[in-house]
């Protein structure tokens, strides 16, 4: 049997996994691991299935086993997959890639702000998978079939930064697993709106979509919707309307950071999406108002960045940290509100 309240939904949010928890029937013949999982999970390939228990991401009664094990009677099995987007037909496209590290399991790249991850409606090319998928075709680490783009994390099209991107089956399983756990690191800057009332703190409340627009995710702080999100943040730089917020991320909702920080009454700046495209904080009239027209021009978009991101490497078990600098819309805006201040 399948406890369905242990599936873990990708639909809201950046990290692409899923969680299944069976418990064995009683009347269960001994069978090997792998082929049992088939049975059960029919839309997983066995390679994937086996990359993921030699990762140790298929535990039976909360203990690792080889792919060799024979499944008993009552056995409690627990998996995480990694599941990015349903497959489409990804054109291979020469788009140029930011490629900040690389080696044979994975690949980290600097995404620019207006790059879609993943294709999808409207965005069938041009996207990262796009770009990804020509160069993993012209590899010479493709080997068995693996080479591929893995997804086993997001980011939103107008968020720029740091993505780790797997390209083998036991790499997509063992960075699935530090997410499922939360012990990837991630760090983001946010220009928000305003200033929090406190320096540092954390925001815990479950995001869901929004009942009134589907595109938008809200807040659910009593828990009744949504799923459990927590952020971390602290204020680095206090300007006189806005702040440079650094966010750390537990879990990895969609717009969670937006969410969040809209919640906290602190909208990231230029965010169209949840209202920080409007002048929230200050008189929008005059030069003031010139002023800050001519900021939303600078940077078009949601003033976040996934700044550094780290994790456990799946072959070497060598703790890793990535670091990544603002790019240029960023700085002009920080740079521009640091000159109003001073005037």
């Amino acid at each position: 049997m399948i406890d369905i309240d242990e599936i873990e939904s990708i639909e809201d949010s950046d990290e692409l996994y899923e969680h299944h928890r069976i418990v064995v029937d009683k009347g269960q013949a001994l069978l090997r691991i792998d082929k049992f999982l088939m049975d059960r999970l029919p839309n997983v390939t066995r390679n994937k299935l086996q990359g993921a228990i030699r990762s140790e991401s298929v535990q039976v009664n909360q203990k690792p086993v080889k792919v060799s094990y024979k499944v008993k009677p009552l056995d409690v099995i627990t998996i995480t997959l990694a599941n990015p987007p349903r497959d489409t037909d990804v054109v291979p496209e020469d788009i140029p890639l930011n490629i900040v590290y690389e080696d044979n399991e994975l690949l980290i790249i600097n995404k620019p702000a207006g790059m879609v991850v993943h294709p999808a409606y409207n965005n069938w090319t041009g996207t990262l998978v796009n770009g990804l998928t020509f160069y993993f075709q012209n590899l010479p680490t493709t080997r068995n079939g693996e080479g591929r783009p893995g997804l086993v994390h997001r980011i939103d099209k107008d968020t720029s930064g740091l993505l780790v991107i797997a390209k083998t089956e036991y790499s997509m399983a063992f960075l699935a697993k530090q997410f499922f756990k939360h012990t990837i690191e991630r760090t983001y800057y946010a220009l928000v709106w305003g200033v929090p009332k406190q320096e540092q703190g954390t925001i815990v409340g479950h995001v869901g979509r929004s009942a009134k627009d589907r595109r938008v995710m809200a807040v659910y702080p009593d828990g009744e919707y949504g799923k459990h999100a927590v952020t971390h943040y602290k204020v680095l730089r206090k300007f006189k309307y806005v702040s440079l917020v650094q966010c750390n991320l537990e879990t990895g909702r969609t717009h969670q950071i937006r969410a969040h920080m809209k919640h906290l009454g602190h909208p990231l700046f230029s965010d169209t999406t949840y209202g920080g495209d409007k002048i929230l904080q200050g008189m929008p009239t005059g030069s003031y108002k010139t002023f800050v027209e001519n900021a939303f021009k600078l940077m078009p978009r949601q003033a976040l960045h996934a700044k550094s991101l780290g994790f456990i490497h799946p072959v070497t078990k060598e703790s890793l940290l990535f670091e990544s600098e603002l790019p240029e819309d960023f700085k002009a805006v920080l740079e521009k509100w640091s000159l109003y201040e001073n005037q």
